[in-house]
């Protein structure tokens, strides 16, 4: 009998017993494929199709017993300009920075969610966030606005009602900040379409996120594409 015969006849053999092709093992979480999560046991990933997507996806994660587990998802929505890489992203052009950041303090116009433990600074009539690359005061909160930041290059938070009903501050050029990088990135309420550049997502999944932080697990997050030179997994 010829080689070939007997493998068929094996085979033939092997599948009337019942036994089944070897599975692929599934694949690894997307924290676990990733270069960096930060160093803490919590991580937003906000992850869109590619440098030109409006809309993707923002999971939530923990880490346990060495393991990552998914905690929560929901659609998400990017800058009207696509994305951009953080290191080289420059102001005004409406793209969302990818990287890996930090999450300082969250905000908002609405009182914290119960059970929010994050720092959660209240949005009042006076609050603004200087933008003005001129300002001594870029990229970060002032109450009220001070005489060096024009009221042109900065955000009047208190007039943004859907969107920051409840925000996390984006780390993003945000610890020592490149004038003309990009200020005032966040993670907020979905508006009426794409973003500025921050990362928006349903009202629901907001208030679910801060309920979920938890400043002693050091939450991340991380901006990326699927595929590309910004793809997610090399931050």
């Amino acid at each position: 009998m010829r080689p070939g015969v007997v493998v068929a006849l094996v085979s033939v053999s092997l599948l009337a017993l019942g036994a089944a092709p070897a599975e692929r093992p599934a694949p690894r979480p997307l924290p676990a494929r990733m270069a960096n999560t930060g160093g803490g046991t919590q991580l937003i990933t906000a992850v869109a199709p590619g440098t030109g997507s409006t809309t993707g996806t923002v999971t939530w994660w923990d880490r346990r017993g060495g393991s990552w587990v998914k905690a929560g998802s929901a659609a998400a929505r990017f800058g009207a300009g696509g994305l951009a890489d953080g290191k080289t992203r420059r102001q005004g052009t409406n793209t969302t920075p990818t990287g890996l950041y930090d999450l300082p303090y969250a905000f908002g116009i609405k009182a914290a969610p119960r059970g929010t433990a994050y720092r959660y600074r209240p949005v009042r009539r006076h609050s603004w966030w200087c933008q003005d690359t001129a300002s001594r005061s870029y990229n970060r909160w002032t109450e009220p606005r001070p005489a060096d930041c024009r009221a042109a290059e900065a955000e009047h938070l208190i007039t943004y009602t859907a969107q920051y009903a409840h925000a996390l501050v984006v780390g993003f050029n945000y610890h020592r900040p490149v004038r003309g990088r990009g200020a005032g990135i966040f993670l907020h309420v979905n508006g009426r379409g794409a973003t500025a550049g921050c990362v928006s997502v349903p009202a629901e999944a907001m208030r679910r996120i801060l309920r979920w932080a938890d400043p002693v697990a050091r939450p991340h997050i991380a901006i990326g594409t699927s595929g590309g030179a910004t793809v997610i997994t090399r931050y």
